[in-house]
């Protein structure tokens, strides 16, 4: 018997070849069926681009936005779910509240999908240091750090504020806030790079960072994994 992460009933999981030798502390737990069933899977029709919602699989309204300034180099995201009713209370606990062990929810969630993508760094967005004081830890590190070895090449400006604080048009008129850490050392001449986030809500904070990336890594092929879209 497995203690559902949520809503902490015990339930008979299905074990997977790959869950049974896995040492990740995700799998200590799990989500029931009933848990699992609240969040909503992206759908086999999506933009191919970032996963967001459109029809015959045709570029979204974003990623039609994002090619007026980048052209045919848009950053090819993926992501698990949709952001509904389900995701935004399971966010504003971990988040808002700081409840670390959600952390663990969120691993189970998206550690299928993120095991198929492979890269020779997978760099998180980093959370800012006012937020890190707040929560005590980095939230989105928490996330993956037990999931894949995680490069810390990413930091951020202070004061700008959180993004989940912000409106659509605020998120698109955000300025650069990322940079490179200066003991960071390139030791190849092109890299597999995943970044990793919680959410995409418009994308400006992913093309944010892989153009922070991008002033390092000019040959990189840059991609990113987000739970939600």
């Amino acid at each position: 018997m497995t203690k559902c992460l949520l809503c902490g009933r015990y339930y008979t999981a299905k074990l997977s070849f790959t869950s049974l030798f896995s040492i990740s502390k995700c799998q200590e737990g799990g989500i029931c069926p009933n848990c699992l069933s609240k969040f909503d899977p992206v759908p086999a029709q999506h933009c191919p681009i970032c996963y967001g919602k459109a029809e015959n699989n045709e570029l979204c309204l974003d990623c039609r936005n994002w090619r007026q300034l980048y052209g045919n180099d848009l950053l090819s995201n993926q992501s698990v779910y949709l952001y509904n009713a389900a995701f935004h209370d399971l966010m504003v606990n971990y988040k808002r509240y700081g409840d670390y062990y959600l952390s663990y929810v969120l691993q189970t969630l998206c550690s299928n999908q993120l095991n198929k993508i492979k890269a020779d760094l997978y760099i998180p967005i980093p959370t800012s240091s006012e937020h890190i004081a707040k929560r005590q830890f980095d939230t989105i590190s928490a996330i993956y750090d037990n999931l894949v070895p995680l490069t810390h090449m990413l930091s951020k400006i202070s004061g700008f504020g959180a993004q989940g604080e912000k409106n659509r048009l605020e998120r698109l008129a955000s300025k650069q806030t990322f940079f490179v850490k200066e003991n960071f050392k390139v030791d190849r001449k092109s890299y597999r790079v995943l970044l990793l986030d919680d959410i995409y809500t418009t994308g400006r904070t992913l093309y944010h960072a892989r153009d922070a990336l991008k002033k390092v890594l000019p040959n990189a092929k840059i991609s990113s994994f987000t739970l939600c879209r």
